[in-house]
């Protein structure tokens, strides 16, 4: 039962995320009995514990992730650190070199092969050994990786490392299944596969190495890839909004509707992938509905 205390800390939290008074019955029917089985699983552990939380775009993978090291440190008294997989992000100009050198749709960050895979790897292996580390930080306004001054540094042990992102545990499909395009995106700019081979390689070799040190894998599934683009459409929005009424002009990392739609393309192939192979071999998987509530959990 939570105190007082407890229940004033997660209203705070409510208000700064700006999230409904519904999200109360996710917390605690979902989240909550999520951070009581991390907290055993850590004790079965000799160091500290890796939990890999995947979710498509717009399932609110963060707002579990922040929600869950909240749960973690206030009420189970552990250490925790959040680490995105946007924040691996290569920078900007090394993307600009991948797609001169392997193929143009690599200029454009989020699928696999456009991260700093060892840079993500020798980061957890240093929190995993218990040494303070240096977290880097993506700012999609210029998208490109910020500077060191606004890096996040660890300077003592954690015992939790909630590592979030879109892909993280993705696994690649068959080369087969790589033959037919799956949308517009991949016919007319990809007619050859050269793209999405690189995209399926780079998770057979370097990103495997990379969610090797996962130990336990969470996933919110959504109902579809269809919900995915309503949802990300729901976030640009709100993000749109979020500047109109402050009366600021929109920054470059707004999109309009053809931009997004484009966007959300590069990652439809990976998305549709997961959603039907990843429940399987998930620890947990979170069901979702279309309206994004969490229908059941399955462990």
């Amino acid at each position: 039962m939570l105190t007082d205390e407890i229940k004033a800390v997660f209203a705070k939290f409510l208000a700064q995320e700006k999230l409904p008074p519904s999200f109360l019955g996710k917390l605690d029917d979902f989240y909550l009995p999520l951070a009581s089985s991390v907290h055993s699983w850590l004790s079965e552990l000799q160091g500290p514990f890796v939990l890999g939380i995947n979710g498509a775009q717009g399932t609110g993978k963060s707002t579990l992730a922040a929600a869950l090291s909240l749960a973690l440190e206030k009420i189970h008294q552990l250490r925790t650190t959040v680490i995105s997989i946007d924040d691996l992000y290569l920078t900007r100009a090394d993307r600009q070199t991948l797609s001169l050198e392997v193929h143009p749709l690599l200029a454009t960050r989020g699928v696999p092969g456009t991260h700093d895979v060892i840079f993500g790897t020798d980061i957890l292996a240093d929190l995993l050994a218990e040494n303070p580390r240096m977290i880097p930080r993506f700012d999609k306004s210029c998208d490109d990786r910020a500077p060191e001054t606004q890096w996040t540094h660890i300077e003592h042990p954690v015992d939790v490392i909630l590592f979030e992102g879109w892909c993280v545990g993705a696994i690649p499909e068959s080369t087969e299944a790589l033959t037919d395009p799956i949308n517009s995106l991949e016919a007319s700019e990809d007619p050859e596969a050269v793209w999405r081979t690189y995209v399926n390689e780079s998770l057979a070799g370097p990103y495997a190495r990379l969610f090797s040190s996962i130990h336990k894998l969470i996933m919110l599934c959504p109902p579809g890839f269809e919900c995915v683009r309503d949802w990300r459409g729901e976030q640009e929005q709100k993000l749109r909004q979020r500047f109109l009424s402050r009366g600021e002009a929109l920054p470059a990392c707004v999109m309009n509707d053809g931009e997004l739609g484009r966007f959300i393309m590069h990652n439809e192939r990976l998305t549709r992938w997961m959603i039907r192979e990843m429940p399987a071999r998930a620890d947990v998987v979170f069901a979702m509905n279309s309206d994004r509530s969490i229908v059941e959990s399955i462990a």
